[in-house]
């Protein structure tokens, strides 16, 4: 939360429509925070992406998108809610189709456990890059703890809730393991 992996998506995105090539940007179907089909950063920038769901088939796609037109580069945000098979698929876009894949999304939910998608990418990605951000206290931050309707520390619950700064505080390992363990 809160290191800009949204703004470096929508970058990215920029960069190749810039020189002329095709896109195909994504999102979670799940996540509807600033609009079904947007992808947009704490920043202002935004761009309208398709939105994909547990049953999207990302190698079918990009197979049909290929027959009909020039398809440059996958955009995805929120990518930890990819399931394993399309982490799959996606590896075949890469692998088969030689179109490059960016996924953007978090590493760990408000307990510390890895998403079932974060979890393939982190297994089956070429590359990894780490965007950060800060705790409170100034040092990295690389957990991010959740806080209930009274602004307490959740330690259960779904491991899917959508919400902002509001509801999510990004931090360092000991902040977060003084308040959730």
């Amino acid at each position: 939360m809160n290191a800009g992996k949204s703004t470096s998506l929508l970058q990215s995105a920029y960069n190749y429509q810039e020189r002329g090539m095709q896109v195909a940007i994504f999102t979670a179907a799940i996540d509807n925070r600033y609009g079904i089909g947007k992808v947009s950063s704490r920043i202002g920038l935004q761009m309208d992406a398709q939105i994909f769901a547990v049953d999207f088939d990302f190698l079918k796609y990009c197979q049909e998108v290929k027959l009909v037109e020039r398809l440059d580069c996958v955009l995805i945000d929120e990518a930890q809610f990819l399931t394993k098979e399309q982490v799959r698929q996606l590896t075949d876009v890469v692998d088969n189709l030689h179109i490059p894949v960016l996924a953007f999304g978090l590493r760990t939910d408000f307990l510390g456990e890895t998403f079932p998608g974060s979890q393939a990418l982190l297994a089956w990605a070429d590359k990894l890059i780490e965007l950060k951000t800060i705790c409170h206290c100034g040092r990295k931050a690389n957990f991010v703890v959740r806080l209930d309707e009274q602004g307490q520390p959740s330690r259960g619950g779904e491991q899917v809730q959508i919400g902002g700064n509001d509801t999510y505080l990004s931090m360092c390992r000991k902040h977060f393991k003084e308040l959730v363990w």
